[in-house]
This record gives structure tokens, sequence and C-alpha cells, in this order.
């Protein structure tokens, strides 16, 4: 299988993007998922609503309000270029943005579920034993949820390696900048003979998919032995 060299930069572009994405948005899922989770307070729906946000809205409504936010003249982006020379728009940069922000309910969603399903008898025991809130999310709820934040992973990364309205709103579609794997697929729809380039691009989409698959299982089952053997 020959790629070109397009469509070389578009996976490895997609990749880059993709795991960033994951990196990014994975402290502040596990953060949101916990205490959507385990706390009770005024306005915790509201807080749901504002997660999934971005799964209920046309993905380039997305696109168009993080222009609005992060472009060069947006109400943040505008003091993020002055002050700290950050720009978003346009950039892969803003593709990982984008990418995080799509992917984000999924993610949230998959941790959530996983907490909840812990009994909240053991936050009890871990607290009569004298652990601390911090100690005890590190040491029980974290380790005890892995499945959900693996499975998260997966979700995230497959929905980042696929996101295509919310980036070509926001980054456009910009050759060997912003032009990843689904972007270049919309590229060479329009075409002559863009068909082979389009097959070549789904079979690694595919496959890149099934991998981040394989190692979310593997986590699981890493995880799952080391309490046996604990």
């Amino acid at each position: 299988m020959i790629f070109t060299p397009d469509e070389l930069t578009a996976i490895t572009l997609s990749l880059r993007i993709a795991v960033l994405a994951v990196v990014c948005a994975l402290p502040f899922a596990v953060a949101i998922a916990y205490v959507l989770a385990r706390w009770k307070f005024r306005g915790k729906i509201l807080l749901d609503a504002l997660v999934h946000l971005p799964l209920l809205m046309p993905p380039v409504l997305t696109g168009y309000a993080l222009l609005v936010l992060l472009g060069r003249q947006g109400a943040i982006g505008y003091w993020l270029d002055h002050w700290f020379g950050f720009t978003f728009a346009f950039r892969w940069t803003g593709a990982v943005v984008a990418a995080a922000v799509m992917a984000f309910p999924l993610f949230v969603r998959s941790i959530r579920l996983s907490i909840e399903a812990i009994p909240r008898e053991i936050d009890e025991m871990a607290a009569s034993l004298g652990a601390r809130p911090w100690a005890k999310f590190w040491q029980v709820i974290l380790p005890l949820s892995i499945p959900g934040v693996a499975a998260g992973m997966t979700l995230a990364f497959a929905k980042a390696l696929g996101e295509f309205g919310a980036t070509i709103t926001f980054v456009s579609n910009i050759p060997g900048e912003t032009q990843t794997i689904s972007l270049a697929v919309h590229t060479l729809t329009q075409v002559p003979n863009g068909e082979d380039g389009i097959a070549r691009l789904a079979v690694v989409s595919l496959l890149l998919s099934v991998g981040a698959l394989v190692v979310s299982e593997w986590m699981v089952r890493r995880s799952a032995y080391k309490r046996q053997s604990e």
C-alpha cells in the first residue's frame, strides 16, 4: 500500500492531533466525571448539560463557537495571542482543541459510569481507615475506574481521529497544517480518481481505531491482573 506525501502527512497529523486531544482532555475528564459521579451540589444538572453540549449541538456550530472564543479576535483568543502568542484558529493546535472538545462528553460519560459502578461503601471504608479525600481518589477510586478510563480513551481517540465538522469550521482544511484523515477524504471526494486515496485512508483509519481498541482492552486486563495479584 503506497501513500502519497499528502496522505502520509494527513495520517501523521491525525495521529498527533488524536493523541494530544486524549492526553489534554484526560485530567479534566477524570475530574469532571468524579464530580458528577460523587458530589452533590446545586447546578449539577447544568454542569452535566454543559459537558454534553458538544454532542447536542451540530459540530459546525461547535466549531463556530470555538472560532468566536479562540479566534485571533475572539473573546479569549485575542488575549492569548496578545499576551502569550498562542494562536489556535487555522492552526493544528486548534484542531487538537476542536477534537478534544468534541470527544470530551464521551470521555466523561465513560469514566462517570465506571465511577458510579463503584459501591459507595468502598468510599466509606477508605474514609473510616483514615484516608483523606485526595488519597481515597488516587488509591481507591481511580484504580477501580480504570476500565471506564480505558473505554473513554478509546472513544475519545476514535472521535478525535474522525472529527470533521468542528475542525473544518475552526481551523479550515489546510494541507500540511490542519488537514486530517477526515478532511483529506473530503478533499478526495471532490477530485477525479480520488477513490484509491479514499480507500487507503479508510483502511488506515480502521486499523488505527482497532489498534486503540486493542490497547484499551490490554489496559483493562492489566489493571484486573494487578488487582488480583495484590
